[in-house]
């Protein structure tokens, strides 16, 4: 297959676009990275044409025809390329619980995490706390596996790169403690399997490239 046949519009920085390109890697499936400027949108003419509903990224453009929304084009992806590593489960209730914690991942950690992160010192205790709260029921889902997917990178995994990741990144950039050993053992550990899984490697960020991303770009902090 060659690279002009699957396109990913996205931003290195950036875990939703990242979710694509790990899935893609995990698939051995060939794709051409092109880079967006998320500040100066009205200049990327292509992503404005491939997504003119929300003009963000990622999209996955396969065959000129694009795909939007992060969980949207890891679904394609499985059905695509079906034959070659497969990200959810067979079992029809394991595939929907699989899709239940990737959307409770996006609708219910992540925006608490961000809140943590950007609240001001005297709001922050509580917000820290609200964000752990979110992080308890994956906690007791992972129980002993190495990956919500069981004994190798899933659905859940992939969406969840944005715990492993960027949570370690954020609280070192923010200066607090949210994903504790003592509190999240099951957590620390699979954060710790997924950032320095072989394929996961080829495409994560360095810590110290988020975390100066962060500083400066995302959790500037408010006064």
């Amino acid at each position: 297959m060659g690279e002009e046949e699957v396109q990913v519009f996205g931003f290195r920085s950036g875990p939703y676009s990242l979710r694509v390109e790990l899935a893609l890697k995990l698939k051995g499936v060939d794709y051409q990275h092109i880079d967006e400027d998320l500040v100066n949108k009205k200049s990327n003419h292509l992503l404005l044409k491939y997504n003119p509903i929300y003009k963000k990224v990622p999209v996955l453009v396969h065959h000129g025809k694009p795909i939007s929304e992060s969980l949207v084009i890891l679904e394609y992806i499985e059905e695509k390329w079906r034959e070659n590593y497969l990200i959810l489960p067979q079992d029809p209730h394991q595939r929907a619980l699989a899709r239940f914690w990737a959307k409770y991942i996006d609708d219910n950690v992540v925006p608490a995490v961000q809140k943590a992160a950007r609240s001001k010192e005297e709001e922050r205790e509580k917000s820290i706390e609200e964000a752990q709260e979110t992080l308890e029921p994956l906690e007791k889902e992972l129980k002993n596996k190495s990956f919500f997917g069981g004994d190798k990178i899933g659905f859940v995994d992939i969406v969840g790169l944005v715990l492993a990741c960027w949570i370690p990144a954020t609280e070192e950039a923010v200066g607090f403690e949210l994903l504790s050993t003592h509190k999240f053992p099951n957590l620390t550990k699979w954060a710790q399997h997924f950032v320095n899984h072989s394929v996961a490697k080829e495409v994560l960020p360095q810590k110290d490239v988020l975390v100066a991303f962060l500083k400066n770009v995302v959790f500037v902090p408010k006064n």
